[in-house]
């Protein structure tokens, strides 16, 4: 089984989401209690896009967040770099690019909104990648980042820490088709900075009006933000 460290080489995230692929969406839902739908859900609503604007859904795995951006009239394009992860979805009704967020294969200031969705912590290097979301989108284009984040509450904390180490390997090892890329998928939850943290990485990258929204106690934050220049 194919398994990422925390360095995140591009190559070994790529082949262990390769792994996951087929069974992904299903492991999300079941890790999740169902709750995956509902922010991707918010995710299209915090954008503020409709039909007329070009969307671009970085890291979209399988693509159903980028159905869900759909659901707005907007045109909206999956990119990621994992191609087995792209060709399991291949059967949503969706353009599809295989593409590194570090070296985005688009012009300049061609897309209205980008959003990346519980795919930022894997890439190997985040302000560079938040760099390329700002070139490829227009002034004053909308940028929201949804990704597992920092409970709040300390012993709330405490307990989600605890789950990602103990349950969750456990509900992988019964549903994912590769049990050991959660493992690093918790590792690099905990290891993931706090809400105000990623503020100041959006913020260096160019974009302004950065805020957040925590979802559930903060183990989930919505990070918004407007495209400066």
């Amino acid at each position: 089984m194919s398994r990422a460290e925390l360095d995140k080489d591009p190559h070994a995230v790529a082949t262990m989401f390769d792994g996951v692929a087929q069974r992904y969406d299903l492991t999300n839902t079941v890790l999740t209690g169902g709750l995956d739908r509902r922010w991707r859900a918010l995710t299209r609503e915090a954008l503020r896009i409709g039909p007329g604007d070009r969307v671009l859904d970085l890291a979209a795995g399988t693509s159903v967040s980028t159905v869900e951006l759909q659901r707005s009239g907007a045109w909206c394009v999956a990119a990621d770099f994992s191609l087995g992860m792209l060709r399991a979805g291949a059967y949503r009704e969706v353009p599809r690019v295989a593409g590194d967020a570090l070296h985005l294969p688009f012009a300049d200031a061609v897309f209205d909104a980008a959003t990346v969705q519980f795919g930022i912590r894997n890439f190997a290097d985040t302000d560079r990648a938040l760099r390329e979301l700002a070139r490829v989108t227009k002034p004053g284009g909308r940028l929201v980042v949804c990704e597992f984040s920092r409970p709040t509450w300390a012993p709330f904390r405490a307990a989600y820490y605890l789950g990602l180490e103990r349950i969750l390997p456990a509900v992988a090892d019964a549903v994912s088709s590769n049990p050991e890329a959660y493992r690093y998928l918790g590792e690099s939850i905990r290891d993931w900075p706090a809400q105000p943290q990623l503020a100041a990485k959006i913020a260096a990258a160019g974009w302004g009006e950065v805020a957040w929204r925590d979802l559930v106690g903060g183990a989930v934050a919505l990070h918004r933000a407007v495209r400066t220049g």
